[in-house]
């Protein structure tokens, strides 16, 4: 096996044009890690940010960007018990990802299921991962009730979506544009509401009879946090996973306290082997079910070789629906 490859770092703070492709050494496993032959690469807002500077690695991870890949394991290290060479694995990783192969802990990889695609799988990891643990294990989603999910054609979106409504809830999705909203109904929402014509707030109260949702996803911040307290339900959970309009916002804490609504919030990239472990035995226990019939896959917008990073990287600016993914054969 060759001792070099290729991987993307970004030379400095800014735009997509920093990016750079370079050489390194093929890192080795350790005891409990196997390395991967990248098929495919997952683009997250978060690799943006830290590509502007704004969301650095955590300490010890390389600066590679990329949290999510799909591959076959080359070489595992001496205390891998589940993964041999040749497996088809998808895997999250702290960073590191957008590279011609990584190093995973066995812990934080799943089986590629037979319904996906190698390439495709790459699409799987962050998304799932963020959606389960937030929609479920966090904000504690059940069938019969009523969820919320902004940016519902975006990989988090497109993601919720599907799997709320596979467990039993009835959806309620906002988006930007007529063809957004119907892509969210087609997806399993029941409802979608274009945020830039109506008032969401107003809108799930008309949907709810005023009752409000159970449960809220948002990855907005800003001033949607008073907002989303105004459409939740009494007793609603909203979960905090982004601030795309900024991080801080003045709290109507009466709100908070009348409605006696659960205010939380989340990141996944800096937790530990053993947190994430835990999202990864959910997901093959409850979602590998639904995978393997068929049900629940990433939704794609477009593929790029791994040349065209750059490009990769405008096209999370665009106006794109689902996931774009990095390929790399």
């Amino acid at each position: 096996m060759k001792k070099k490859m290729k991987q993307v770092t970004a030379v400095q703070p800014g735009g997509p044009e920093v990016l750079r492709i370079v050489e390194d050494d093929i890192p080795v496993p350790g005891p409990r890690e196997i390395l991967v032959k990248v098929a495919g690469a997952g683009i997250n807002r978060p690799d943006v940010m830290q590509r502007m500077g704004g969301y650095p690695p955590p300490p010890g991870a390389t600066d590679v960007l990329g949290l999510e890949i799909s591959g076959k394991v080359i070489q595992a290290g001496n205390e891998v018990s589940r993964y041999t060479a040749g497996d088809a694995v998808m895997a999250l990783v702290a960073s590191g990802g957008y590279a011609e192969y990584a190093v995973v802990d066995e812990r934080n990889a799943l089986p590629v299921p037979s319904t996906m695609s190698l390439a495709q799988a790459a699409a799987v990891p962050e998304t799932f991962f963020t959606v389960w643990t937030n929609v479920f294990q966090r904000g504690g989603l059940k069938e019969g009730e009523t969820f919320l999910v902004h940016g519902g054609t975006s990989g988090i979106g497109t993601t919720a979506i599907q799997l709320a409504k596979a467990f039993g809830a009835t959806v309620i999705a906002t988006a930007g544009s007529e063809e957004k909203c119907q892509q969210c109904l087609a997806l399993g929402a029941s409802h979608a509401i274009n945020y830039k014509t109506q008032d969401y707030v107003e809108e799930v109260k008309k949907i709810t009879n005023d009752r409000g949702v159970d449960l809220i996803i948002d990855m907005v911040g800003g001033d949607y946090l008073n907002r989303n307290m105004e459409a939740a339900a009494e007793h609603g959970r909203i979960v905090q996973i982004a601030v795309m309009k900024g991080p801080e916002a003045s709290i109507n804490a009466w709100l908070l306290l009348a409605k006696k609504l659960w205010l939380t919030g989340s990141t996944l990239r800096a937790r530990s082997i053993e947190e994430k472990q835990k999202i990864a035995e959910e997901l093959e226990s409850h979602v590998m079910p639904l995978w393997n019939e068929g049900h629940c896959l990433p939704v794609i917008d477009s593929t790029f070789a791994f040349g065209d990073v750059g490009e990769a990287h405008r096209r999370m600016d665009a106006d794109h629906i689902g996931k774009i993914l990095l390929t790399f054969e």
